[in-house]
């Protein structure tokens, strides 16, 4: 007959075609889980099921429950309980009228990328987010954070190279690896500090590699380059020369990458400025011109300039001398020491350059310190303990040390160590070797060395002192050859 009624109307309804699937268990007593509808989908809500245990309904959520295609029973079916499922499937729906689709109704691991709209709003991002497991963020800097209570090294060596920051977790200072060459690291101070950590002396410490010579006299004047290693006592090895063989270059300055040697003495007194290079051997450059020619001044260097102050010409200076170490030009004269001199020796602070000594009829033992943020004229810091000339000057990052020298033409052998920073007298500490004036001095991070200088006749040994205690010299190894009047640098 025909079919009597109203048709479906074009109107939002859900639609959906169902399975019904009918699973039997037996019951024994123990087992109160069934699997059902192993074919279909999962019935996705346990009103979607019915089960009866001989005929006899049981109440959904009560006697029952689901999870995915798990039905558990509150109470185990009895022995021989006849255990009836009928379960009902959505395979699909055509329409959802209300636009609503419940979590339960969802295929675990279904929801795939395609299914989620493109960017997610703010507002869908309020309120506390989970903790997520950081691994697995990749493309994002830094590369690497690591905590600890102390302040990274030139040898931590980070694993993950240039990028890693470094968190001192006892002062809260920060910084980033901007070199992770091996055992040569340097790191720059993210914090509010300026402590850097970094291989160069340049008013950061002292080097990690090698300290240089340049310059001198045995007892004519010399042009060679001497490197020697900090790690082993060894003989020093030609490194290459400067552009004029001279003496009284007294003071030597170091950037980064490169030694400075600055004035000297050879048929009459000079002006120049040498630069060579740390990593390879070369005849040096031409850098520049201090502002007026003389020699035996002593030297100082900030992370970015080279002081040079006092000197002989042959009347006695008390100029202070600055010139960049990034481009070659003639030096500025920024203010004057309080006492013509010459023969003084060189300590740099991360902030300040330290002279001490001197000689300028009679002998000098005046501490001053030149700051490197404002030019002016040094300011007294203290005194050395004794009067001592062509001393040679070492640097810590929290002390200056001066070593060797000569008084009333008695070679000194003490090793003298004062405080950066505020005003003080200096301690003695120790002894060098031997006695001897106009020696070469280098800083690495953990010892001060004392390179030649002269003791009737010149002498070559190489001596080296400990930063960290108070005590006697040891012997570090030689130069290549016996000299004095030399500049001396680290890396």
């Amino acid at each position: 007959m025909a079919y009597l009624g109203s048709g479906m109307e074009e109107v939002e309804k859900t639609v959906a075609t169902v399975n019904m699937v009918c699973d039997t268990m037996t019951g024994d007593g123990s087992t109160a889980t069934m699997t059902i509808g192993a074919s279909q989908e999962m019935p996705g809500h346990v009103n979607n099921v019915s089960i009866y245990f001989d005929g006899v309904a049981q109440r959904p959520t009560t006697d029952y429950t689901l999870s995915g295609k798990t039905v558990t029973f509150s109470t185990a079916p009895e022995a021989s309980v006849n255990v009836v499922c009928l379960s009902y499937a959505s395979e699909f729906l055509d329409v959802i009228s209300d636009g609503t689709v419940y979590g339960a109704e969802i295929l675990d691991g279904a929801l795939t990328d395609a299914k989620i709209a493109t960017g997610v709003s703010a507002s869908k991002l309020t309120g506390a987010l989970p903790a997520i497991d950081g691994s697995a963020v990749t493309n994002f800097a830094p590369r690497a954070v690591t905590k600890n209570a102390s302040d990274p090294a030139t040898t931590t060596n980070p694993a993950n190279g240039v990028g890693t920051v470094w968190a001192n977790t006892t002062s809260g200072e920060m910084y980033v690896c901007l070199d992770a060459t091996t055992d040569n690291n340097i790191w720059k101070n993210i914090g509010s500090g300026e402590g850097d950590i970094a291989k160069p002396f340049g008013g950061l410490g002292g080097g990690t590699v090698s300290g240089y010579t340049s310059g001198g006299n045995n007892p004519t004047a010399l042009a060679i380059i001497d490197k020697f290693a900090f790690a082993s006592n060894v003989t020093a090895a030609s490194h290459g020369t400067i552009t004029q063989a001279r003496e009284g270059c007294d003071a030597g300055y170091s950037s980064a990458t490169q030694g400075f040697t600055a004035g000297g003495y050879v048929g009459g007194y000079k002006d120049t400025i040498d630069k060579f290079n740390f990593a390879a051997d070369a005849t040096a450059t031409d850098h520049g011109n201090l502002s007026a020619t003389r020699s035996s001044t002593g030297g100082n260097s900030s992370s970015t300039h080279g002081y040079s102050s006092g000197g002989l010409n042959p009347t006695k200076f008390k100029n202070i001398d600055k010139f960049a170490f990034t481009s070659n030009v003639t030096a500025t004269n920024i203010g004057n020491i309080s006492i013509i001199r010459y023969g003084l020796s060189g300590q740099s602070s991360k902030t300040d350059g330290y002279v001490a000594g001197g000689y300028g009829a009679p002998w000098y033992n005046n501490i001053e310190k030149i700051s490197f943020a404002t030019d002016g004229d040094a300011t007294d810091h203290g005194d050395l303990t004794g009067a001592n000339a062509r001393t040679s000057g070492t640097s810590s990052i929290t002390h200056g040390y001066a070593s060797a020298g000569s008084d009333a033409a008695v070679y000194v052998a003490r090793i003298d160590k004062f405080t950066f920073g505020s005003s003080n007298n200096a301690s003695n500490i120790g002894d060098l070797t031997v006695g001897r004036e106009a020696t070469s001095p280098q800083s690495s991070t953990t010892h001060g060395f004392c390179s030649g200088g002269k003791n009737a006749p010149h002498i070559n040994v190489i001596d080296k002192f400990s930063f960290s205690t108070d005590g006697n010299s040891t012997d570090h190894g030689d130069l290549s050859g016996v000299r004095g009047e030399l500049a001396g640098h680290q890396v």
